[in-house]
């Protein structure tokens, strides 16, 4: 079996959205161990049902310095340690930069990045003794083009490209990679919410001409994680339908 993925440890992040929902169920399908982190147990908790076996599910406060490590620490005491982070944990808090607060500005960067960098930090010590690990940041199209609205978002996404490029860099030798996945405008509760004008003119951007699905996402995060992609570190997959071809 291709991406097989027996025997491997998967840890995700923001696993009560979607896209993180499916993400864990694809790994899990390839027969990885997974661990669910979210805000929400009752979501994280129908998605391990759905699952069965080979799963755990643990709440988190990435907010915090503190949340990463003790997250790191429930991985080691359910499963001995973490072979694959997925960092997929985000929130937006959209407004024009004239009219953006602190507050916002100062949650998107903790969340989308900063946490992405207390848990890379703390998942790397067992992935380097090891000599084995994958880190796969969920970034965004947004990260690579801007938009207007989003300058906290679009920076903390930009943010994760840099650092992984970075990491890639330090770790590449212990057997570990380090690499982006980059969805564009996928179907969720948000882009339902499009009126029929702003979805016609989101489509008309979109070469496939489709929105994205949460298992095109899913979908690249398994090649990463997996042996056959050993060779590919410091990478940006753009899962965005031809919308930026970069």
């Amino acid at each position: 079996m291709m991406f097989d993925l027996v025997n491997k440890r998967a840890l995700v992040t923001g696993a009560s959205g979607g896209i993180g929902g499916a993400i864990a169920e694809s790994l899990h399908k390839q027969g990885a161990t997974v661990i669910l982190s979210g805000t929400r147990l009752d979501v994280l908790q129908s998605v391990a049902d759905k699952l069965g076996e080979r799963v755990h599910v643990t709440a988190c406060d990435l907010s915090k310095v503190s949340g990463a490590k003790e997250l790191v620490k429930d991985c080691d005491d359910f499963v001995g340690g973490v072979d694959i982070l997925v960092n997929n944990a985000g929130l937006s808090r959209d407004n024009l930069v004239l009219r953006m607060k602190d507050e916002d500005w100062d949650k998107v960067l903790s969340i989308n990045l900063t946490a992405s960098f207390h848990l890379s930090k703390a998942c790397l010590r067992g992935m380097m003794k090891q000599r084995f690990g994958r880190i796969i940041n969920i970034t965004s199209i947004v990260g690579l083009t801007g938009n207007a609205g989003q300058a906290n978002y679009a920076a903390s996404k930009s943010g994760m490209i840099g650092m992984s490029k970075s990491l890639a860099l330090e770790v590449a030798s212990r057997g570990i990679t380090v690499n982006c996945v980059a969805p564009g405008f996928v179907v969720t509760p948000m882009t339902d919410a499009l009126s029929d004008k702003q979805r016609e003119k989101l489509l008309g951007a979109i070469p496939t001409g489709r929105l994205g699905q949460v298992g095109d996402v899913a979908a690249g995060v398994v090649f990463l994680a997996s042996n056959e992609a050993s060779y590919v570190t410091g990478q940006t997959l753009h899962v965005n339908g031809g919308m930026a071809m970069i």
